[in-house]
């Protein structure tokens, strides 16, 4: 789904990614963990076409990211984009309208799942509903690669699980991808198919979760406390 050679992007004051390479492949969940400012969101941000590199080459579905790519990538920013004085009914026309593969039929599914109506206001909603509300609009849609940037940070244990059961139990493993990027590991490891342990723009670790757990004897969350803590 994603090859990346050489990866680097810098901003005026850091260089967040220095010379990633990277294959994300079909059918699997990928924790891309590391603590903030290792250049997780950045990564994901040139995964879905939203920044440019400086250097090296990215291929998404084996095209450069753009408009065409774009269009077959579902992306959660970690920042909240929803507009406030809406109703979730009027964010879900509105976000629906842009997308060709959006799933009307599951909307209503995964509002009910999360507790949420259409009638509610975005701006009654709690940080964690509206978190909530992000990953229905991130997964309602039919596509092969999902990148969900931080969908945990800074919420409830009530919302962190509901979030966390809705990735699991809509990821469709024979034909789809999920990059999830987060510093939260304790209760995101058991999603991970594979880790890749990112520190300062550079790649840590990168290895199958269960091979990794066999291979350190210890928990994918207690190998992140090891290497970053």
């Amino acid at each position: 789904m994603v090859e990346i050679t050489g990866l680097v992007k810098v901003y005026p004051d850091t260089r967040a990614l220095d010379g990633i390479d990277l294959t994300i492949d079909s059918g699997k969940i990928y924790g891309l963990l590391g603590p903030n400012g290792s250049g997780k969101s950045t990564l994901l941000k040139c995964i879905a076409g939203l920044l440019r590199p400086d250097q090296g080459q990215i291929k998404v579905f084996g095209q450069r990211p753009g408009r065409v790519t774009k269009a077959k990538v579902a992306y959660l920013p970690e920042i909240d984009y929803l507009y406030r004085w809406m109703t979730i009914g009027e964010i879900i026309n509105f976000v629906a309208a842009m997308y060709p593969d959006w799933r009307e039929d599951k909307v209503d599914e995964l509002l009910k799942n999360m507790n949420l109506t259409k009638e509610q206001k975005i701006n009654s909603l709690s940080k964690g509903m509206r978190a909530r509300l992000k990953l229905v609009i991130a997964m309602a849609r039919e596509t092969e690669l999902v990148l969900l940037d931080e969908p945990l940070s800074g919420l409830d244990p009530s919302s962190r699980g509901k979030i966390v059961d809705m990735i699991l139990s809509e990821f469709r493993s024979e034909r789809q991808s999920v990059i999830l990027s987060t510093h939260e590991v304790g209760e995101t490891e058991n999603l991970y198919d594979e880790v890749i342990f990112l520190d300062k723009g550079t790649i840590r670790i990168m290895d199958q979760a269960e091979k990794l757990r066999q291979n350190h004897g210890l928990s994918i969350n207690d190998l992140f406390r090891e290497v970053f803590l």
